[in-house]
């Protein structure tokens, strides 16, 4: 039986444990409809939702004939090669594609780089309210934050940013199929602008990330032109985009909880705590890619058979009260912390420990520059994007008392 859950819905995202218990008093594995993937089988607790993750020969990403679960027929060429990426691949191609981009990332010393994310959340935080005495801290900051720093990481022009921001807007909204195609114009642009990005690297050099992928493809690195051009789509948008609402999601929490503000204030050594239990309890990426079920199995005392479909909810498994006691409570000083935010297997978020940095840096520096930050609306006013799969709000109107702020220094 298919349940029925709306996964998209202002009344899931303001309580997603509580419609999450209703799905696992369903049972620990339940079939439900998600939109443009269809029906799909997804567990409820965090120990199956680890066995389907690290199994990798049962669940795949794709099928014999290559195809990608959750991709359909009837879509154009671009989404095609934006999704050749290691996230939609199986081994032995997701590990030739990982060593390439985890080497890059060793080399650039992601950790190292946490002064220079400080000093850019300083500078934004001091430039929020630089149009008017209201600002959306999603647009202003929360973005503005990850964007700048995957841009640097990457080697992207500055200047270029206005039109990732543009093209993100288009194709992070869609919620169906006329969405998705009216997407396709700023799905179009970005793969133009990265080919001949790209191009300009490859005849003149550069820094960052994309010129030591490049000199990697020069010395017999194994990556073809078409993914070479999804790995930067990829390393692009999910470099900033789920962090993006890690940021504002947490931000969020805090100023309807002053309580909670005040404590991280008063000591932020507590800010690495804080920041993993507002990964498990916001979990920005609510399900993982979809998988293929390769051949017949019983799990979670449910029969799946060859071809069915399969996602993982990620915020499930972080709300099962078997990893995470009392998970509906947002408690900062939890621990253990046991989510997997970031997923587990093969496809571990490449990119947690800048998320995490980027998370911490961000509320050091905006909670700094205004300790009296407000919500400019009531909590209840504030949307979220009704797109399933990831939980954005939308915008975060916010206000500061001016006379009361101090100047970082």
């Amino acid at each position: 039986m298919t349940l029925e859950a709306d996964f998209a819905s202002q009344d899931y995202f303001r309580d997603p444990a509580a419609a999450i218990e209703k799905l696992r008093a369903a049972g620990p594995i339940v079939e439900v409809r998600f939109p443009m993937v269809g029906k799909v089988f997804t567990p409820t607790t965090q120990v199956l939702a680890d066995q389907v993750l690290k199994d990798t020969e049962t669940f795949t990403m794709r099928r014999d004939d290559g195809a990608v679960a959750g991709h359909r027929w009837w879509m154009p060429g671009a989404a095609r090669t934006m999704a050749n990426q290691m996230l939609s691949m199986d081994e032995p191609d997701h590990k030739r594609l990982r060593d390439i981009v985890d080497e890059a990332f060793r080399r650039r010393a992601v950790l190292a780089m946490e002064p220079r994310i400080q000093a850019l959340g300083d500078e934004l935080a001091n430039e929020l309210f630089a149009e008017g005495a209201q600002a959306d801290l999603v647009e202003r900051y929360a973005r503005k934050l990850p964007l700048s720093v995957i841009c640097e990481l990457l080697g992207l022009p500055v200047a270029d940013r206005p039109k990732f921001v543009a093209w993100a807007s288009a194709f992070t909204r869609f919620t169906g199929a006329l969405g998705f195609f009216r997407a396709m114009p700023s799905l179009f642009a970005m793969k133009g602008y990265i080919e001949r990005h790209l191009e300009t690297v490859r005849r003149q050099g550069g820094e960052g990330l994309i010129a030591e992928i490049i000199r990697d493809e020069g010395e017999g690195g194994q990556i073809s032109p078409d993914e070479m051009v999804a790995m930067v789509f990829l390393l692009l948008f999910a470099g900033h985009e789920t962090t993006t609402h890690l940021i504002s999601g947490s931000v969020f929490e805090l100023l309807k909880n002053p309580a909670l503000r005040d404590w991280l204030e008063a000591d932020w050594s507590r800010v690495d705590f804080a920041v993993e239990e507002f990964l498990r309890f916001l979990t920005p990426v609510q399900f993982t890619k979809p998988r293929y079920v390769r051949k017949d199995i019983e799990i979670g005392g449910v029969r799946l058979r060859k071809g069915d479909k399969v996602m993982v909810m990620l915020a499930a498994a972080n709300m099962d009260p078997r990893a995470n006691p009392h998970p509906e409570r947002l408690d900062l000083q939890r621990k253990p912390n046991r989510h997997i935010a970031f997923g587990t297997g093969i496809h571990f978020c490449l990119g947690h420990q800048l998320a995490r940095i980027e998370g911490k840096c961000a509320l050091k520096s905006l909670l700094h520059r205004w300790p009296h930050l407000t919500l400019a609306v009531d909590g209840s006013a504030v949307r979220f994007r009704e797109r399933a799969g990831i939980r954005a709000i939308d915008h975060l109107p916010v206000v500061a008392r001016l006379e009361k702020q101090r100047l970082v220094a």
